[in-house]
């Protein structure tokens, strides 16, 4: 048990700082032209697809364990998915056209905060 914990453990670090790293990247990225490389985007679906990795760790866990989970956890930890898809989901919106960098920005940002709640306040 304690190899996925540790596992889950690292896996919300890295959701958490690759978000932020990306977050500020998209940020900067908006207002500088010079800073829209393609692999910000290759960069960004990493770090959202990590959240799907923590769901999949957790679930495991779960499921092994028999641990009983806290409501707050699940609810942030899943909420990073519905995040994710909402952000995949705007990519191509009309209204998005031109803010795609402002949206993955904030919503890494966003995302970022969703990890740092279910892992400090969600226990």
């Amino acid at each position: 048990m304690q190899s996925l914990l540790d596992l889950h453990r690292s896996v919300a670090w890295f959701l958490i700082l690759s978000n932020a790293a990306v977050g500020a990247w998209a940020l900067a990225a908006y207002w500088v032209p010079a800073l829209r490389l393609r692999v910000m985007w290759w960069c960004i679906g990493v770090a959202e697809l990590s959240a799907f990795a923590m769901a999949i760790i957790g679930t495991l866990m779960v499921n092994r364990y028999d641990i009983e989970l806290d409501q707050f956890h699940a609810l942030y930890g899943f909420s990073t998915i519905v995040a994710v898809g909402i952000l995949y989901s705007y990519r191509t919106s009309p209204f998005v056209k031109d803010k795609q960098h402002l949206l993955y920005g904030l919503g890494s940002l966003f995302i970022m905060g969703l990890g740092l709640r279910a892992m400090y306040l969600g226990n």
